[in-house]
């Protein structure tokens, strides 16, 4: 009798361990996956296309909060936990769940989930999202074409349309971007990589991104969204530490197992943190993993007109994930507007709109900012009236993409930017230089 499995997930790690560890094992079943984090993944059917032969239906995906019952209405044997950027406490409690009414409960590691390529790979994780995973991609992509190597990013997965469709995509211009119709999330994402000219791969299936991405590039750099681990067996392990929510890189799933197996550590926005919060971090990262090489790091903040902002009411749009399941209270933006002189920060919570507003229910901890959040078209437009109910003076973007290219905005704004600059030796281009000779 094959073992009937359940996989928590997020629309990414879990359809990618159902590819490379269940789908190939007739010894298991997945029964069903489950969804949290993500909005409008519940309710709909991992295709057949997909799934293969053994699934001629598909596989049907639940919310999250049904645990118990699904256990006990699907018969399961093994609740499997596959997504990332949350607490210790929080796979636990969920372990507690499962096994309270019968089933056992599990994680698959890297040497499960991995997959193999031709090409060296360097990897960029975190310890939690908002770290800086983004602009240190950016920063080893121009390093490596300094070198003389091709590139390719391959980003952690963000299935939020047509799953078939997004089996594997290739992303070169940003006339790519609107012919898959991508939300703002993977705009975030690629647009930076495209303006930079590094082509940027994604989708359900990683072993045919994997495929299609090799031709491309003599280094492959995985780009591990959601602070997830690997997905690829990786020649050079990159991981940000933020010593803005210092503590966390010991207490949080996947971030602790990715600090443990890097082989570079750099600890980002010494700029703005309090020197005793980056000495913690440092101090838990050597306990940890003595191995493993330090680096210092800023994201300065730049903008693009900062006379628009001195003694006006700003409205701060900051990166959606990065003050949601990434816990932190602020961004790029608001640090933009204080130090330029905003008369006020504008709260966008009286003014929030349809999911907007639920966004801002769920996650009491936000102020006075308002979280990028763009899953799709109808989250997208209600970004918008919330941005315009607000009437603010300026509206201070400081999310990786420009939303100017993706609304049409009333009130004047202003584009915040920031990449990766090192603090210390060896930096980034020390490492790599070595690395690559060696």
């Amino acid at each position: 009798m094959a073992r009937r499995v359940l996989i928590l997930g997020a629309g990414g790690r879990d359809f990618h361990n159902f590819n490379v560890f269940y789908r190939p094992r007739p010894e298991y079943e997945v029964v069903g996956f489950t969804a949290t984090q993500i909005p409008d993944i519940e309710g709909r059917i991992y295709p057949s296309a997909l799934a293969g032969a053994r699934y001629p239906n598909g596989i049907p995906i639940y919310p999250e909060e049904d645990l118990e019952q699904l256990v006990r209405q699907l018969r399961v044997d093994e609740v499997i936990f596959a997504y990332s950027d949350v607490s210790h406490e929080h796979v636990m409690h969920l372990a507690s769940r499962a096994i309270a009414v019968g089933a056992s409960f599990g994680l698959l590691g890297p040497d499960a989930t991995m997959l193999t390529s031709r090409r060296r790979v360097v990897s960029i994780g975190a310890a939690r999202t908002g770290a800086g995973k983004s602009q240190t991609t950016r920063r080893v992509a121009g390093i490596l074409k300094k070198l003389g190597m091709r590139t390719a990013v391959i980003r952690h997965p963000m299935a939020y349309g047509d799953f078939i469709r997004q089996r594997a995509q290739r992303f070169a211009t940003f006339e790519d971007l609107d012919r898959y119709e991508v939300t703002i999330e993977e705009r975030e994402e690629y647009e930076p990589h495209i303006q930079q000219g590094t082509i940027v791969y994604a989708g359900v299936d990683y072993a045919d991104v994997v495929q299609m991405a090799e031709p491309d590039a003599d280094v492959l750099i995985w780009d591990g969204g959601n602070n997830d681990f690997p997905f690829l067996r990786t020649n050079l392990h990159i991981v940000l530490l933020d010593p803005h929510r210092a503590g966390h890189e010991l207490r949080y799933h996947p971030g602790e197992a990715n600090l443990r197996m890097a082989n570079v550590v750099v600890i980002n926005k010494v700029d703005t943190a309090k020197p005793d919060d980056v000495m913690t971090v440092r101090t838990n990262a050597a306990r940890v993993n003595p191995q493993a090489t330090i680096v210092e790091a800023a994201s300065p903040v730049t903008v693009d007109d900062p006379s628009q902002i001195r003694g006006r009411r700003a409205l701060v749009v900051e990166d959606g994930p990065t003050l949601t399941h990434g816990g932190m209270a602020f961004g790029a933006a608001t640090l933009a507007a204080r130090n330029h002189g905003a008369r006020e920060l504008v709260d966008p919570r009286p003014h929030a709109v349809g999911s907007i507003r639920e966004v801002f229910e769920h996650f009491p901890h936000l102020g006075p900012v308002l979280p990028a959040m763009g899953y799709g078209a109808e989250q997208t437009r209600e970004l918008q009236e919330t941005i315009e109910r607000a009437d603010a003076d300026v509206v201070v973007i400081g999310t990786p993409v420009d939303l100017r290219r993706v609304m049409a905005l009333r009130t004047p704004a202003v584009r915040v930017r920031y990449e990766l600059e090192e603090r210390t030796r060896p930096d980034l281009e020390d490492i790599l230089r070595a690395w690559w000779e060696k």
